[in-house]
């Protein structure tokens, strides 16, 4: 029997408003909605939305017929030859083909499971240090104490002061919340952002080389340097990886553990389970990625691509909100339902599929699970202590803007 492809244009496909604000406080009735009229595809003002697990599966698998579009969403900005262009445009995750190869096979053994072993040790000890400076005031908003761990350890990583941290927060708050936004309006906040990570890698990078350092042992900015003088990678190629790295650190992480919190706080039985079993804490991270998480990804198709019964052209842009891509009822039974304990058999897609699998995705698992840990056994009781203050942008790094709590200090 011969199958009949339609036209990606001929399909009469419900619309999702990802830049409403209703939408990005609870966007799962908006995708429960849409699959009910399009099994899996729906549109909105900058594309094509895949809205199914298996369909996002497969396609984000394709990398022969699909490129990264982050150069696209500079070009649609106007934002070529400007900071913000460059954080955007000319990073690892905009590379393809043997650039990105090349990147990816410098940098594996910096971000594997085995170095993120080994950093477990720092993670405590960072996580135990703000605890001990948060804990006694017995309240306070965990989106911004979140804010400081993930930042605080990839500083130890790359051997950057801690005092840096304050006066980077609002540029790397603002590049995470603006990265995939297609707003005009955040353009002079998020150059200006731009910029001042430039700046402020750059001065890393100069009293660094100069021999300052914060103690002798080799750091993860040692290991880049030593690619940057064997010439693995340019000095441009350096200071754009260590920008995404310090915002990827702050951001992408602390909303996970913001959400991971959040969804706790109606589950304290399985809250008490972290302050015991670490093993428990690995556990509901990986369920938490698969129950909510924080990224949308645009990608363009290079060729044409039957998937299914539909014909998507060449040159389509297509957005994977995989923030959301486990509630969808195909990945588990009772996919609505939080359960550390049940079965994966359709892992999370959290950090991507293909070549553009998140690089950073071991640290990122070892210390949420770390912090989780430490966090169930100093903060004891905890209890919601106000509104969360709605949430950040649907194509940024999506996330609660806020979670105040109190609780009972340990």
């Amino acid at each position: 029997m011969r199958v009949t492809t339609q036209p990606l244009a001929e399909l009469n496909l419900p619309s999702l408003v990802f830049e409403d604000q209703s939408f990005r406080d609870d966007p799962l009735p908006y995708f429960v909605a849409a699959r009910q009229k399009h099994p899996w595809l729906a549109s909105c003002k900058f594309g094509i939305v895949v809205t199914e697990y298996g369909a996002m599966k497969d396609l984000m698998w394709k990398d022969d017929s699909m490129r990264t579009a982050l150069s696209d969403v500079v070009g649609m900005m106007n934002a070529k030859g400007t900071p913000w262009g460059r954080f955007m445009g000319e990073q690892i995750l905009a590379y393809h083909g043997d650039k990105h190869k090349r990147m990816r096979e410098l940098l594996a053994s910096a971000f594997s499971a085995r170095q993120a072993l080994r950093h477990r040790p720092l993670m405590r000890q960072t996580i135990a240090a703000l605890l001990d400076q948060w804990v006694p005031k017995g309240a306070f908003d965990f989106e911004e104490f979140a804010s400081n761990f993930p930042i605080a350890v990839m500083c130890r990583l790359i051997g950057a002061p801690a005092e840096i941290i304050p006066l980077l927060r609002d540029s790397m708050e603002t590049l995470g919340v603006t990265a995939l936004m297609l707003d005009p309006d955040v353009m002079d906040d998020a150059q200006k952002a731009a910029q001042t990570m430039f700046d402020s890698v750059e001065e890393l990078i100069a009293r660094r080389r100069a021999g300052e350092r914060l103690d002798d042992e080799e750091d993860l900015l040692d290991i880049l340097l030593a690619i940057r003088a064997s010439d693995g990678m340019s000095e441009d190629e350096l200071l754009n990886l260590l920008v995404l790295m310090f915002v990827a650190g702050y951001d992408t992480s602390k909303n996970v553990l913001t959400l991971t919190m959040n969804v706790l706080l109606d589950h304290l039985d399985n809250y008490a389970r972290c302050a015991i079993e670490p093993e428990f804490c690995a556990k509901v991270v990986e369920e938490n990625f698969r129950f909510l998480s924080v990224s949308t990804v645009p990608r363009v198709t290079t060729r044409d691509i039957d998937y299914r019964d539909v014909r998507i052209p060449e040159g389509t842009m297509l957005w994977f909100p995989l923030s959301v891509a486990g509630r969808d009822p195909s990945v588990a039974p009772d996919a609505d339902h939080f359960n550390p304990e049940r079965e994966h058999k359709n892992r999370h897609i959290g950090f991507g599929r293909g070549m553009h699998m998140c690089l950073g995705q071991h640290i990122a698992r070892a210390q949420i699970e770390e912090g989780l840990h430490q966090v169930a056994q100093r903060i004891t009781n905890p209890r919601r202590a106000g509104s969360n203050g709605g949430w950040r942008p649907f194509t940024g790094t999506w996330g609660m803007s806020r979670l105040p709590i109190t609780f009972d200090p340990a």
